[in-house]
Parts: structure tokens; sequence; C-alpha cells
């Protein structure tokens, strides 16, 4: 793993170089991205082919088994994404190249339709854009994710969608209709509420007050909406916790879960340059209490102990949040999602025209 050199942080950006990946035979020293004429590194959306869309998931930690990813790579920029390793595989950087180098599946809903379509295929809830933003901007020229979710409506297929972003509500419509049938739970994540930390954390999401502006329209259509303190970071945001949770049930969110900073790969570098920018005086207390919360690493992929950590700060976290979620009202548990309406389609490869329903 190579290391990051040069100062000062990249506007806009939550990583400040191309660190080298893991797949890489030569390690190499990133230097930053330089700005073009004082602008910050342009985001490119690359048009791909997927053979298909619909991935299990079988990890006992999230609530779903199913999954699409309409996006990789993910112009938000959040520095702690977990999802940022995913970038390897297509030999591409997990830092920069992860926040301007968008891949849109532009079949999605092509390979939607059709796997919806398959003799094999059981109806259970599928997650929408769990490992990157499906409501990032190139979704708002793209609009593939509206497309998967005019396919879910028809096909009366459930579904759940985390997001960071305000884009959410131009699909409003079809949300309010997807909740009248019990289709469809929204999470949004909401990190902090200081605007400050937040376009330093996550430079291009929407900010606190946006989303919870979401959590209240989305509230206000009869959508089922929860709200996620994700990722809880020691001596960052861990005292915002119980302002979070008031903040986003006062608008209606009518749950709550949390994760603890998970590190993995190459977001662990990435990680630790950026709190050397922006926090080079708590640095050594939030890596030592994340080592501290996974047996003196910095992260570990543990099955049922990854998301929520061990030890002590982890203990008193987990106590804390289900005070504080109590006191809010936050609790509860949604209604399941609906399976019995499911219409499976069968079209033909050719024309593509539809054959019959069963």
């Amino acid at each position: 793993m190579n290391s990051i050199s040069g100062r000062g942080a990249i506007r806009g950006r939550g990583a400040r170089s191309n660190i080298s990946h893991r797949f890489q035979r030569r390690s190499v020293v990133a230097e930053p991205a330089e700005a073009v004429d004082g602008e910050p590194p342009v985001t490119q959306v690359l048009p791909v082919r997927a053979r298909s869309v619909i991935t299990r998931n079988r990890s006992p930690d999230v609530g779903f088994n199913l999954s699409v990813n309409p996006y990789q790579g993910c112009e938000h920029g959040c520095v702690y994404c977990f999802a940022r390793p995913s970038h390897a595989y297509h030999d591409l950087s997990p830092g920069l190249d992860f926040e301007t180098r968008i891949l849109a599946k532009t079949n999605a809903v092509d390979c939607f339709v059709r796997e919806l379509a398959a003799p094999s295929y059981r109806c259970e809830p599928i997650a929408i854009g769990v490992n990157t933003d499906a409501y990032q901007p190139a979704e708002r020229d793209l609009r593939i994710t509206r497309g998967l979710l005019e396919t879910c409506l028809a096909r009366r297929q459930p579904a759940i969608l985390i997001t960071k972003s305000r884009l959410i509500l131009r699909d409003k419509d079809l949300l309010a209709e997807l909740a009248r049938l019990r289709l469809v739970r929204v999470a949004v994540s909401l990190t902090t509420l200081d605007h400050d930390l937040k376009r330093r954390l996550e430079p291009r999401t929407a900010g606190p007050g946006a989303r919870l502006g979401v959590i209240g329209e989305l509230a206000g259509a009869g959508v089922p909406v929860s709200v996620m303190v994700a990722p809880i970071i020691p001596r960052i945001n861990d005292a915002e916790m119980e302002r979070i949770l008031a903040a986003a049930a006062a608008r209606g969110a009518r749950s709550a879960s949390y994760v603890l900073l998970r590190l993995p790969d190459e977001v662990e570098p990435l990680f630790r340059d950026w709190l050397a920018v922006h926090f080079p005086e708590r640095a050594r207390a939030v890596m030592g209490i994340l080592q501290d919360c996974h047996r003196g690493k910095a992260y570990r992929s543990a099955f049922h102990t990854r998301m929520r950590g061990e030890g002590e700060f982890a203990e008193i976290i987990g106590q804390r949040f289900a005070v504080a979620r109590r006191r809010a009202g936050l609790d509860r548990q949604l209604e399941p999602l609906d399976t019995s309406r499911f219409v499976r389609v069968r079209k033909e490869p050719e024309t593509g025209g539809q054959l019959d329903l069963f």
C-alpha cells in the first residue's frame, strides 16, 4: 500500500489522491491530484453494460439478501465509504477514481426485468443502491434508479432504498404508490448535523437540513422512513448521536440504526490521511479507539461484530443508542414488505414483447 503525500484537501472531494490498490503489482507514492485552472478533478460517468444486476448478499449483518447497484463509484465523495475498495476490481483507484470515474450500468433496467422474470427467481425485498448511492448526481440525467422503481411498481417487487441525496424526492410519486402497496421503505443516512463537518467528511452529499427535509417529505407522503446514524466515528461525530435521532424523529422517521466506522482495505489509509488533514490533534485518539473496538486492528471484517465493534467504547455506543432511540420513539419494528403481490412477467427475447403472466 502506498503513502499519500502533499498538502491540503481538494475542494469538493473526500480523497486527495489516487492511491494504489491491492491488485496492483507495483506500489507507488501517489501525489495529490492537480486541479485544472483552480478547479477540482472533473467527474467522468462511464457507461457500462452489465450481464446481471441482482446480487445475493450472504452477510448476517444486514437486513436483506438481494441488492441492485445501478452505479459503481460514487461522486458524493464520503471519505469513509466502505465501498471504495470495490473500484479496485476494475483496476481503478479507491481514492479519487472512486469519486470521479463513475460506472453507470445503462442496461440495468433491462437486466432487472429479465432477472425478475426468471423461473428461478423467488420474490423477496431487493435493496437498491446499497454499495453506492442510487441517487448520486449521475442519476439526475440517466434516471436508471427511477427505471428500476418503475419496474418494481409494475411487477409489485418490494424494494429498500438507502440514500444521502435529496434527489430521491424526484421519485416521490413512485415511492408513495409503492408505499401504499407496502412495497418500499427508505433509510436516510445522516452522519452529522454540523455543516462544516459534513462538507469535510461527505463533500458532495446533501446537507443535514436537506436530509431532514427528505425524511419529512417522504414521511408526509406515507413512505416508511428510517434514519441511519452511519458511520459513528469516535471523537468526530459520536457526541451528536442523540441529537440526530431526536431531529429525525421530529421529522417523521419511524425507526433508526447505526454503524460504527468501518475501514476495510484501502479505506484505512484514505481515512488516516483525512484525519491528518482535518483533525490532526485527534488522529491518534480516533484510531486508538477504533483499534480497541477491533482487537488491536483498525478494522476486522468478522460477521456480527464488523458493524458495531467490541469492547468498552462499542458497548457504551450501543447503550447510548438504545436509550436515545427509545426516547425518540424510534425503536419500533417497521412493517414487513409484501412479497405476495409479485407478478412474474416472461418476455420474448427477440422482440421484447410480453408473452404471459403467471
